[in-house]
């Protein structure tokens, strides 16, 4: 039976989830797996992958063939890197300890890469947040200033508006004055 490590889809319309499975080749994509190795997320930054390392390992010294996208995870996570180390001590090249020891060495790199990574991810994010709330407080701004007139404005307009309202108070009284003056002249 040809074994394949392959993704199987998960996840709803749009927000797509991974499992790593190592199934048979004649099955369908989403079908029958043999066993689940691992997830994959590719919808946060960097994408999250979870893998059982030492359970891949197996399924590829037994012969299992990883689908192009599989093996760039299983490259990133190491998987293939510890099958080239295992090799080499099953030829005796070196012992398990050495290659447990280049193995750890690699994924301490490794992981300082991805963390240093993630940083950059969170500052950028970060500056990005900083940048929309100064745009959002300069528009905010000039709308304010826009509906409230400027200081000078404000007293000119006030000017022009305790103008008007003292003839009107002087009007009624000289109106009654005008009224007192037609009834004096009446009697």
């Amino acid at each position: 039976m040809p074994v394949r490590i392959r993704l199987q889809r998960h996840g709803k319309k749009g927000k797509p989830f991974y499992w790593i499975v190592a199934a048979d080749s004649r099955v369908k994509r989403d079908g029958k797996f043999l066993e689940k190795l691992g997830t994959y997320n590719p919808m946060v930054e960097p994408a999250d992958i979870q893998i059982d390392v030492d359970a891949a390992v197996k399924w590829l010294m037994n012969g299992a063939q990883p689908t192009e996208t599989a093996r760039a995870i299983l490259k990133y996570k190491g998987v293939l890197y510890k099958k080239h180390l295992l090799v080499g001590v099953r030829k005796g090249a070196f012992d398990m300890e050495e290659a447990e020891r280049r193995f750890a060495e690699w994924l301490e790199k490794h992981e300082a890469k991805v963390q240093a990574h993630k940083d950059r991810v969170a500052q950028r994010k970060a500056a990005e947040k900083k940048a929309a709330l100064e745009r959002e407080k300069a528009y905010s701004d000039a709308r304010v200033a826009k509906r409230t007139p400027a200081p000078e404005e404000a007293a000119s307009q006030e000017a022009e508006q305790a103008a008007p309202a003292e003839p009107e108070a002087e009007a009624p009284e000289t109106g009654d004055a005008g009224a007192q003056a037609e009834e004096g002249g009446e009697a």
